[in-house]
């Protein structure tokens, strides 16, 4: 095991528990938004640990400059604007600029490889 880089089975732990927190900090979110955004932190801590990426469902759910839980309508808002989304928060008003053609270039590339393979069958 070279320096820094952990076992595989930390990794899918870390992962795991990364998931968890989320799904935590989303239900807790009304009641103690403090705390959903301590899970947040505490997810970032376990990624930068275990040097893995935050799963790609929540990876959109926190402020990438405060670092705080975003839930949708209720401290952040989404646009579409030309071929971007973009989140606001409502924390520090950030926004997060994602870029929306690729995702629709993605969509129409597996809508087009299913109806390939309907036909090849």
């Amino acid at each position: 095991m070279s320096r820094g880089k952990k076992p595989k089975w930390m990794i899918e732990i870390a992962e795991e528990r990364m998931d968890i927190l989320f799904s935590r900090a989303e239900k807790e979110f009304f009641e103690y938004p403090e705390r959903s955004h301590r899970y947040v932190h505490l997810a970032r801590k376990l990624s930068t640990k275990y040097n893995t990426k935050i799963p790609e469902k929540w990876n959109r759910r926190f402020c990438k400059k405060c670092f705080k839980f975003l839930y949708y309508g209720q401290n952040s808002t989404v646009r579409l604007n030309d071929e971007k989304v973009n989140i606001t928060c409502g924390e520090c008003g950030h926004i997060m600029k994602i870029p929306y053609n690729q995702e629709k270039k993605n969509r129409r590339r597996t809508k087009n490889e299913s109806i390939k393979e309907r036909n090849d069958e």
